[in-house]
């Protein structure tokens, strides 16, 4: 299946889309695997060994939890918050997980064999399921990868997923791998970036049910800042560090609306606050992350704060939005949503979302020229500028490093949304202020993003073991 709009958007729980959601999806996929095959009832044992930046980051995480959510069989895009606490106390009072939901088996955190210095070939967020009979026989084992973004993939089955995606991608009406394509793709049929994503989109949905998912999208985003924003406090794992949301939103509201005495909006707000919105959303949003809240990848969790952030500000401070109806405002968010999952299309393609594999440039800097991108498009950019937008976004992104203090998604993440939101929006000014022709191109900046990621030393790439990770005393 080519990816498409639904899989970089995507629900799931904090706080980090390739250490928590993805492992949670693999335990999953291993539970449900079991089932089928018929042999629960003769599982006796659980073996999880986990790999490279998932075992030296797991706990700060919650990789581990989130597998034994998974192996239980619950997923990441339909669990929630209160379910996860439950079933987490659960498991730390008894000792015993629910294997499947069926079977009893005594195993938590602590069982799991860590080996944070063996790194697989295929990418270092790797995980081994392994179930045995009482005679010690082994009934069942896999292998899969946490790739970003919430994906996974299993060992064994990489080339035959390749080909599955190549082949999908041959049958969509308009495909493309790079920018240049899709610019292509736009100078033929005279569509926008957007429109060319919602023609893909509906080889497998109809244009109801894709307006339809992605106001979801938009509305658990929404949910996100407006959950975040009654959490007071300071969040958790030990680094104390306090929630800035509720009380900057309190400060905001009393400064910044507007009477509704010319009958506009009374959620469009006084402009020269939009930087201080745009920071609240994206702090509010990764705070949640960061509390193990329910949040949508975007593209991921670690990078979730950038497009609604830039999002709201398309809906609150872009000109012509102070007298727009709901549907209006709608149209907005779908074509938002759709140009910047095509733009996140393109570093699936050609490069990574995943910190552990490229550095936070693969996070926070594609998040950022996906936001830029779909910003232009809904500010009227051509395809031109929109692309523009794009690199630019990620040109100021590059080398990014993934080096959170604790391997908590806290410090500098958090803060590292709101800045990198800032960006999306300067770059997609910028690109609307020229005629849509530049330099460098997105695909080379893409490209370029990918080296770096590869030359960067792995002590930067979610690991603990550099920047920031070492350099600052956990108190």
């Amino acid at each position: 299946m080519a990816v498409g709009v639904f899989d970089l958007f995507s629900i799931g729980i904090g706080p980090s889309s390739s250490h928590t959601v993805g492992p949670m999806r693999a335990a999953a996929v291993f539970a449900e695997e079991l089932k089928g095959l018929g042999k629960l009832a003769d599982v006796a044992s659980l073996r999880v060994d986990l790999y490279g930046s998932l075992a030296a980051t797991g706990h700060g995480h919650g990789t581990m939890t989130a597998i034994l959510l998974g192996l239980e069989g619950f997923h990441p895009e339909l669990i929630l918050p209160d379910e996860v606490e439950e079933r987490l106390a659960a498991i730390a009072n008894t000792g015993t997980l629910q294997l499947a939901g069926a079977v009893a088996l005594p195993y938590g955190v602590k069982d799991m064999v860590l080996r944070p210095l063996t790194v697989l070939p295929r990418h270092t967020n790797g995980m081994t399921f392994t179930v045995s009979d009482a005679d010690g026989n082994v009934l069942h084992t896999a292998t899969f990868f946490s790739v970003g973004g919430g994906f996974i993939v299993r060992e064994g089955e990489e080339d035959a997923a390749q080909q599955e995606l190549e082949e999908s991608k041959k049958e969509l009406p308009l495909p493309f791998r790079t920018a240049a394509e899709l610019l292509e793709h736009c100078r033929e049929t005279g569509l926008g970036i957007s429109d060319v994503m919602r023609v893909n989109e509906e080889d497998s949905r109809t244009p109801e049910e894709i307006r339809a998912g992605l106001l979801h999208i938009w509305s658990v985003m929404e949910d996100c800042v407006q959950t975040s924003l009654k959490r007071e406090g300071v969040l958790p794992g030990g680094l104390k560090v306090r929630r800035r949301a509720p009380d900057w939103y309190d400060r905001l509201k009393k400064e910044s609306s507007r009477p509704d005495d010319e009958g506009q909006d009374q959620d469009f707000y006084d402009q020269k606050y939009w930087q201080e919105w745009v920071n609240l959303i994206a702090l509010a949003v990764n705070e949640e992350n960061a509390s193990g809240g329910r949040v949508v990848t975007a593209p991921t969790n670690g990078a979730a704060g950038i497009i609604p952030a830039v999002l709201f500000y398309a809906l609150h401070f872009a000109p012509g939005m102070e007298n727009a109806s709901q549907e209006d405002r709608d149209d907005v968010v779908v074509k938002f949503l759709l140009a910047a999952g095509a733009v996140g299309v393109l570093y699936k393609e050609q490069a990574s979302i995943s910190g552990a594999e490229v550095g936070c440039q693969g996070e926070v800097g594609s998040a950022s020229s996906m936001a830029a991108a779909g910003l232009a498009e809904v500010m009227g950019g051509t395809p031109a500028q929109v692309e523009n937008a794009a690199e630019i976004a990620m040109e100021h992104n590059l080398g990014l490093t993934c080096d959170p203090i604790g391997g908590l998604v806290q410090v500098p993440c958090i803060e590292r949304n709101a800045i990198a939101a800032a960006k999306a929006i300067n770059a997609a000014k910028m690109a609307l202020w020229g005629d849509g022709s530049h330099r460098v191109s997105l695909d080379e900046v893409i490209v370029t993003m990918r080296e770096t990621g590869k030359d960067m030393s792995s002590k930067y790439k979610e690991t603990a073991m550099g920047g920031l990770a070492v350099n600052v005393v956990e108190c």
